[in-house]
Order: C-alpha cells, then structure tokens, then sequence
C-alpha cells in the first residue's frame, strides 16, 4: 500500500502559515487624559463648605472641558447639613452634585464630618439629646469662633452617628458608582486630630488610650459600611513619622481600609510631605489618596495669603511616585487651577493611578475557524499605581460595520500583574495570549428534533448540515480590556477606540 504523504504535508504547511505570526504592529500611545475605574483626579464639589469649590462652574459640570482627566466629584461636608432633623436626611444635597457626574460615566466620593470650624457639625438635635464634649477656640485663639469638639467615644454621639451611617449606607454602601468613602468622624474635619487628642496624646498611657479611640470610628465606620472602599486619614497616626509603620495604619489595613494624605504643602518645602512609606504599604493592595492643601491659599503668586509660599507645584508628580498615588485632589476651584497651572494638571492626568501602553502585537494575518492561535503583546503601566481592581486581556474581531462579532478572553493575564513605573523605571510584560476564532458544529439530524423538522419541511431558516459562528472573511482584529467576561471597561491611550474596543490590524478568518 502506498501513502501519499504530500496530502498531511501540505496541512501542516498550510495550518503552520495560518499560525504563524505574520504581522507587528507597534501602536503609537496617546496623550489624552482617560478616566478609568479606581484612579483620576478628583474635583471638591464641596470642600466643608457648601458652596466651595464648585462656585464659578454651570450647574452639571463635570470638568471635561476644564480639567481633563477629572473622575470624582468629591463631598465632604459637616453632618448637620444633612440630618437637620433626626431622621430627616437631605440627600438631594448630595444629589445635586452627583448625579452629572454619574451620568457622565464618573464618580463620587464623601466625607461626612462631625467637628468642623464653619459651624457645629454635630445637628442642634443631637446636641440637645446630651452629647457631651468642649468649646474651643479655633486655633486656640479667643478671637477666632469657637468650634464644638465632643468626647470622642461619647454613646450618645457614636449611636446618633451610626444611626446616619446606617441610613447613608442604604443609599450608597456596595454602589458602584461610589470611588471611596472617608472615615470622618474622628477628630477636626476626619482627620483624627484636634486640641483634645492631642493633650490625650500627652498623657501617661495617652498613645494607647487615642489608639483605642480611633479603633471605634474605624470599626464603626467597617460596621455600616462594609461593600464599600473606605479611606482614612494620615493624620490619625502620628504626623512626623516618615517611614515606621503606625498600629493604627496597621489596623486599617487589616480592615481592608485605606490610606489617604490629608493634606500634603501644609508645612512648607523641608515637610511637603512625610507619609511615603505608609502610602506604599496600603498602595501595595488599595489605591491611595492624596490631597493637597488649598491651592488659593498657599500659592502666593496666585493670590494665596500664606505667609510663605508653599504651594510648589515641581514636586506634585515626585509625590504622586513617593506615594504610588491613584487619586489627587486639590483644593482649589478649577477653572483658576487651570489657569495657573495646566501643563501640570495634564501631566499628573497622564501619570496618576495607571495607564495601560500597548507597545506592539504579534498576530498571524489568517486564521482558520476554531483552530487554536496565538498572539503576543507587550503591555507596560506607565502610570504609579497598580491596577487594583484586575482586569482581562481581550482581542476581538470586528466587522465592517465595527459590531463585535467574536470575542476571546485571555483566560490567564491578569492587569494587576503589571507593575507601574515608578524610579527603577518602566517594567514591561509579554503577554501570549491563546485565541480561537470561530466554532463550526455539525447539525444532528436524527429525526428527533421538532425545531429542525419545521424548517426543513417549511424550507424556512434550515441550518444546513453545519452551522458556522463566524463567517469566512477579513476582519479587523481589535483590543479590549476589562472583565473576564468581556466586557470592555479601562480607556486605552490607543487611537480609533469606541467603546472602548481599540482597532490594531486586519485578519482573515477562513474555512
């Protein structure tokens, strides 16, 4: 017997061209500024005060226009904005404020404080129910209004407040339309300082005593909300200790809450910080926040009446790497933060959280339909953070109306692997990614399916003896990133995106 051996040949020959990779294409990376899940700039709708910093913008902005790259709108206010009355919640304060930004596909983010130096944060009804605490001067100076600061592990004030959590988180606890939520109940403005925390500080067993304190707001705060990301102050561990982890930055962690800096430039160029090495331990696992001080006040040349100049604005993106950042929040009202400073808003868009570059692709110019191939890419993050959240790899074929029309999930690559490019520099990552194209199915015909006998004999939508996925043709092969399921969801810096499904060649797909 003989065999004809040119017959398997010439199909392995013909299945190793159709493998192969036969084309690269090195993308060119944008520079626009994208929002993207977990990361952005964030923007003070209201900044303790009600009307600050949202003053000067129509009604519905979200900062497109002014300043890109902007993904939260941020709230902080003090409570008795909003429980006037026990049990009488003006949500629509907030509403306000978030929903252009919600329907604009961004995020919100609050603060709700219970000792504030406008007014007494803590509502004249729970006051009158016997909250006890101190008037103090602010800063201590008896020319200035007197703020009210209570006994920070008072019953009545921690049953009063977790009652409004707990209505608040009916609201928004496990939302996905929330970014974070601050611990803000524990000292000035949240920040878990005050003149009576720190003379306990001072006391014989005082740092344990404060410790302790501080635990309750963070376990109530774990307790109403426990679907949701949840940040707290640097200014709750001791403000001078750069690089020694805390007991209470320790004990956040071990609640799965966050790290934010409350608020870098205070203290002049030798202090402009001192919280790196507390940022990058949280940064290792949740996104960091950090804020600055309020630009309008410590920019001299901007108007700002500080005594010195502390606003310096060379050493935002040093801090954004120290901190591994992936949110920055400045306190200033936007459009004159633009026109003081917009090459450096745009630059810190493009560095903050991550950015997922593209630098080429791999992929073979024909396919054929349900055979495995590969394509290999090289991915970097040229951003600081990680990607906290994860994300797939997808590649998709796309027709020429642009539709979808097959999808294949990297089953293994994850984006959390990718590490950002911090001092050691840019780390990239090739990614072989198998993909199969297409499914073909032969059409049993046993005489048993009803369906199949109605269209044969109706000679009306017949499948035929096989029924293909995906038809023969050339098709644009295209990028997406997002959930294992598909779903496209982070912005590329690639050209020609819609929906977030970025083209990056041709492909013939054949029988």
């Amino acid at each position: 017997m003989t065999i004809d051996v040119r017959k398997p040949m010439l199909s392995l020959m013909l299945t190793a061209a159709l493998t192969a990779p036969a084309t690269t294409i090195s993308p060119d990376a944008t520079d626009e500024a994208l929002i993207n899940p977990g990361m952005g700039l964030v923007h003070y709708a209201y900044s303790s005060r009600i009307w600050a910093y949202d003053t000067g913008l129509e009604p519905g902005d979200t900062l497109d226009g002014i300043v890109p790259g902007t993904s939260v709108a941020y709230m902080r206010l003090p409570w008795s904005y909003l429980e006037p009355e026990e049990g009488v919640y003006r949500w629509d304060i907030l509403d306000v404020k978030a929903r252009p930004w919600i329907a604009a596909g961004k995020k919100v983010a609050f603060r709700v404080a219970v000792m504030d130096h406008t007014l007494n944060s803590i509502p004249d009804w729970a006051m009158k129910a016997g909250v006890k605490g101190t008037w103090r001067h602010y800063r201590n100076d008896p020319k200035r209004t007197e703020w009210f600061e209570p006994e920070w592990d008072d019953p009545i004030l921690l049953a009063k407040h977790e009652a409004f959590l707990r209505a608040f988180a009916e609201r928004w606890d496990g939302n996905p339309d929330v970014a974070f939520v601050d611990v803000g109940s524990f000292g000035a403005f949240g920040e878990g300082h005050s003149r009576g925390l720190k003379a306990i500080r001072r006391e014989p067993g005082g740092e344990e005593r404060f410790n302790r304190l501080a635990k309750i707001h963070l376990d109530l705060f774990r307790r109403c909300l426990p679907n949701t990301y949840l940040v707290v102050s640097d200014d709750i561990g001791d403000g001078w200790c750069p690089d020694e982890d805390h007991p209470l930055m320790a004990y956040a962690r071990k609640l799965g809450i966050g790290f934010r800096d409350d608020s870098i430039f205070c203290y002049g160029r030798s202090h402009c910080w001192t919280h790196a090495g507390w940022a990058r331990k949280f940064a290792k696992t949740s996104p960091v926040v950090v804020e600055t001080g309020h630009h309008v006040r410590l920019h001299k040349a901007g108007g700002g009446d500080a005594a010195e100049e502390k606003w310096f604005p060379e050493m935002i993106l040093q801090n954004i790497v120290a901190y591994q950042a992936s949110y920055y929040a400045v306190q200033s009202f936007p459009k004159h933060m633009w026109k003081t400073h917009a090459h450096l808003w745009r630059d810190l868009a493009r560095r903050i959280g991550y950015r997922l570059e593209l630098r080429n692709v791999r992929f073979p110019d024909a396919v054929r339909a349900g055979e495995p191939v590969e394509i290999v890419s090289t991915w970097v993050n040229v951003g600081v953070a990680p990607l906290h959240a994860g994300a797939s790899l997808a590649w998709n074929l796309l027709d020429d109306r642009g539709v979808v029309v097959w999808s294949f999930v990297d089953p293994e690559f994850d984006f959390r692997t990718l590490e950002p490019t911090l001092e050691d520099g840019e780390k990239p990552v090739e990614v072989v990614s198998p993909c199969t194209f297409g499914y073909t199915a032969q059409v049993p015909n046993n005489g048993n399916d009803a369906i199949l006998n109605w269209c044969i004999q109706n000679n009306q939508d017949d499948p035929g003896k096989t029924v293909a996925l995906l038809k023969p043709g050339v098709y644009t092969l295209a990028v997406s990133v997002g959930r294992n399921d598909g779903k496209p969801e982070i912005a590329l810096p690639l050209e020609g995106g819609v929906g977030r499904v970025y083209p990056v060649g041709r492909i013939s797909v054949v029988e």
